[in-house]
């Protein structure tokens, strides 16, 4: 990996910009999930819509600005191709193994950030539920109607965590609270945020930005510039994949 003067960096944003990658991860107008039924978040009364903001060392980004989910009264619901169809309150939710790692999240933008993330293995979801021998697929609903979908062979692997902690301390709404998807070696589009409800099926739902935008079903981080907030420094990255920039807190080990 080389670093990269920012004149150099701001040149390549200006390029994806004029291509419309700069807009992936920005909200557009949608009022309805697929299926035709709307996600509802269960609000803080009196809170305040969360927005998109470019605040320093992490971005906010959100599909469309919503109001913060109240943790006390959420509860995420696994649904589909499974035999124990469940509500997992946020308290039942941290009983399950936890993990912890540090790794960083990489955003079409041409930012990343890195961060010390605390949850569970998707693993400990399912087998909570036990899916069908055809269910395949997981499809994510989230409180702000944003929807995405990823296999069960990429969720299961080790580095892809339900996350509920940053840096030791609670999800903030503006990150993604009550729970997030980190999926470290693909963009964040494919890391759901305030996710509500989960549905276990035999086929992929695509998601909402492949569907509206120039992006992959799959998602994949790929060679090219990268922008670390929380470090300030610009690389070139040369494979693609998770991301470890030197000296980021992501290459110091979980």
């Amino acid at each position: 990996m080389l670093s990269v003067n920012r004149r150099k960096f701001l040149e390549i944003v200006a390029v994806m910009a004029a291509g419309g990658a700069i807009s992936s991860c920005l909200p557009k107008p949608l009022t309805q999930t697929p299926g035709g039924t709307s996600s509802t978040s269960t609000a803080t009364p009196g809170s305040q819509l969360l927005r998109n903001e470019n605040r320093e060392g992490f971005y906010i980004r959100y599909y469309k600005p919503m109001a913060p989910v109240d943790v006390t009264q959420w509860a995420l619901s696994v649904t589909g191709m499974v035999r124990n169809p469940l509500a997992l309150s946020f308290e039942d939710m941290q009983k399950l193994p936890y993990v912890s790692q540090k790794s960083r999240m990489k955003c079409v933008e041409g930012w990343s950030v890195a961060a010390q993330w605390g949850g569970f293995h998707v693993q400990s979801l399912l087998d909570l539920v036990e899916p069908e021998p055809e269910a395949t697929w997981m499809h994510f609903y989230s409180a702000d109607d944003y929807y995405e979908s990823l296999s069960l062979e990429d969720l299961l692997d080790e580095r892809v965590l339900f996350v509920y902690e940053m840096n030791g301390d609670l999800l903030l709404p503006e990150y993604g609270s009550p729970l997030r998807l980190i999926v470290p070696a693909k963009y964040a589009y494919k890391g759901p945020k305030a996710i509500m409800r989960v549905e276990l099926a035999d086929k992929e739902l695509r998601g909402y930005w492949p569907t509206v935008g120039p992006y992959t079903t799959h998602g994949n981080v790929q060679p090219g510039y990268d922008y670390a907030l929380d470090l300030g420094d610009y690389i070139e990255v040369q494979a693609g994949g998770e991301i470890f920039h030197p000296g980021g807190l992501e290459s110091s080990g979980d």
